[in-house]
């Protein structure tokens, strides 16, 4: 029976008046203690699973997840309702997170956020030991704990660790994930150390979704043509490179629909600035990598469009998932060409290069890096990627995926995209300010914001953000930015822009490359399994005989399932019938006039009329059933 407080809370901070689907089965099962695993589609409402029991359980509520924008989002969201939550990811400064950790031990929050790779860090298990009361820990994006997830994520292992850290029995762990198939939830469970099995799921069944695959040389003309037959709502087209992003959005724009783009290498106010206008109707398409769309809430989303093939049935799936939330017809439009299943094909040899390549690699990056054998234990590096691959004359996909195959065997930590923000501190002292006051309006704004938000300016670097900065002053992101560089030029501040760079952290001494092993589930088990999630993808483009829908349905478990109706194989097969329905139709009325005499014929006299064999024996048999057609032995006559 749902307690009557959860509802409560529901109403006081979401304004909603009863749960959605799982929702109140799965918050049941958390608040009674149990470990639970939730299994809800991109769209489902996750976030309420645990934010209403948070609410409800004496302590601490930790949740881990990967996802840096949607954590500060959710932050932020939370805050302006009046509960206390805070996160701790990288690129925050050290004293900050002590801060942050410091206040969790006291009680101060009710949720904390952390990124995966930071519950390895001293600081975190020190902290964690002392927090004396904690509610629950959740795990958002739970498949990346599994070696079968299409996203495994070696930091996320150390979850089931913090679970013996904790000085409080019987905490219970929630995992949630849009996307796992049997095999994975059943990992999920085993690897976070769930006392018994305890899942709930929703079906993944999308109603209102029409699943379409495309076959074309013309990507471009054919994109175009599908935005143009569905001309309203939003729409996200997903290509494979950041690069393609920039050429589609422009030729979106001279072709006359509105578009932006985004990838990861955005800096943090182009992507917000980007996000608004697409969520806010200014443009209608967003072209994007996978950077793009998670905790993205918008619900007139008509047309999702993949550009290129994805590597998994769980990436697209997840990925289409965000057209036609609000539940009104939409579509899911994948379009590839003979080519990309070669493509796709080869991407296992360039996820997965040679285990030699893989020590050589261990080397130069350690070479490159000054790392002597028995150094650097626990040391950051930064990594400017395109600076090694020219040295070392390496290709920059095979360099990421055998550091990927490193960082997964546990020699090194590697984040091909690790984001810093800006930072800055002020070298002249506060008196000596006057003059700079003087001489420029934009910049004494810039300054004085700056003094109001950010104490301790004087002493040290403060990472600041210009998009708050922008709400400060008026003035745009890329001025204040051009002042800051100003000002660094002029030696008032010492400046350190917005930066996102792949950093290395070696977490164990560098070894000799000789000893550097791959153990059997880092490397042959996942090649394998990445060959068969290829090979599933390229089932469901290839297939023309069966339901895109129930395709996707049965991968992830689903064996009640039926055709939809909807997607363009439902769709044909629908035309196919209608087809042979008005052939047969047509055929009996051939047979009738040859017949009308009302004389036995030769049944091989009717294979003289012009109607195809197989239409032939199906209007003969559709005649004789219904006693339109008397046959007697080899010989047949209309009925009087």
């Amino acid at each position: 029976m749902m307690d009557s407080r959860c509802l409560d809370i529901l109403k006081q901070y979401w304004g909603y008046d009863s749960f959605r689907g799982i929702q109140a089965d799965i918050i049941e099962s958390v608040i009674s203690g149990r470990d639970t695993l939730g299994l809800m589609p991109t769209g489902g409402g996750k976030s309420i699973c645990f934010q209403v029991p948070a609410l409800m359980m004496e302590g601490l509520c930790i949740v881990v997840t990967p996802l840096i924008s949607l954590m500060k989002d959710q932050v932020q969201q939370l805050k302006s309702r009046g509960i206390k939550a805070e996160a701790v990811y990288s690129g925050m400064m050290r004293e900050d997170i002590i801060r942050v950790l410091d206040n969790a031990v006291l009680g101060a929050y009710t949720l904390l956020y952390v990124s995966p790779e930071r519950l390895s860090t001293e600081i975190f298990l020190a902290k964690v030991e002392r927090m004396r009361q904690v509610s629950m820990i959740v795990v958002d994006e739970a498949h990346c704990i599994s070696q079968w997830g299409y996203d495994f994520r070696p930091s996320y292992l150390q979850i089931s660790k913090i679970r013996q850290l904790l000085p409080t029995d019987g905490v219970p762990v929630l995992a949630l994930t849009a996307t796992a198939t049997p095999k994975v939830v059943d990992d999920i469970q085993e690897r976070l150390r769930f006392k018994e099995k305890n899942v709930f799921s929703m079906s993944f069944e999308r109603k209102n979704l029409s699943y379409v695959v495309r076959e074309t040389e013309d990507r471009a003309g054919e994109m175009l043509r599908i935005l143009q037959s569905v001309p309203n709502g939003s729409a996200i087209v997903y290509t494979r490179t950041r690069q393609q992003t920039v050429d589609v959005a422009r030729f979106l724009e001279e072709s006359g629909v509105t578009a932006s783009n985004y990838h990861a290498g955005l800096t943090d106010a182009e992507k917000d600035y980007r996000q608004i206008n697409w969520t806010k109707d200014r443009v209608r398409v967003m072209v994007a990598t996978n950077a793009f769309g998670m905790g993205i809430d918008k619900p007139d989303v008509r047309l999702v469009i993949h550009f290129n093939m994805p590597d998994s049935l769980e990436a697209y799936f997840q990925e289409a998932g965000r057209a036609g939330r609000d539940g009104k017809p939409s579509y899911a439009v994948l379009l590839y060409n003979r080519q990309d299943l070669k493509t796709l094909n080869k991407r296992v040899a360039e996820a997965y290069p040679s285990i030699d390549y893989v020590r050589q690699t261990y080397e130069n990056v350690s070479f490159f890096l000054q790392v002597g054998i028995g150094e650097a234990l626990g040391r950051t590096f930064y990594f400017p990627m395109e600076t090694f691959c020219r040295t070392f004359h390496q290709f920059p996909v095979q360099t990421n995926a055998a550091l990927s195959l490193l960082n997964n065997a546990g020699y090194i930590e590697f984040h091909e995209e690790q984001e810093f923000k800006s930072a800055l501190h002020f070298i002249l002292r506060k008196e000596e300010l006057y003059r700079i006051h003087e001489a420029d309006e934009e910049t004494d704004l810039v300054i004085q914001a700056i003094l109001r938000s950010y104490p301790g300016v004087f002493a040290k670097f403060v990472y600041i953000e210009e998009t708050f900065l922008f709400h400060q002053t008026g003035l745009s992101v890329e001025r204040i930015y051009q002042i800051l560089k100003d000002l660094h030029h002029n030696r008032v501040i010492d400046f350190i822009p917005h930066r996102t760079t792949p950093t290395i952290c070696y977490t164990v001494a560098r070894v000799d490359t000789e000893q550097i092993y791959l153990p059997q589930w880092v490397y042959e088990d996942r090649k394998n399994d990445f060959q068969q999630r290829i090979n599933q993808i390229i089932e469901y483009v290839t297939s023309t005989d069966k339901c895109r829908s129930r395709m996707l349905l049965r991968y992830f478990g689903e064996t009640d399932t039926h055709d939809c109706g909807q997607c363009d194989v439902c769709i044909a097969r629908k035309k196919s019938e209608s087809a042979n329905i008005e052939d047969i139709q047509r055929a009996c009325q051939t047979i009738t006039d040859f017949l009308q005499d009302g004389e036995l014929h030769p049944l091989t006299s009717l294979k003289t009329l012009p109607i195809k064999t197989a239409i032939l024996d199906e209007a003969i048999r559709y005649m004789a059933a219904e006693e339109m057609l008397l046959v007697d032995g080899f010989k047949v006559k209309i009925r009087s």
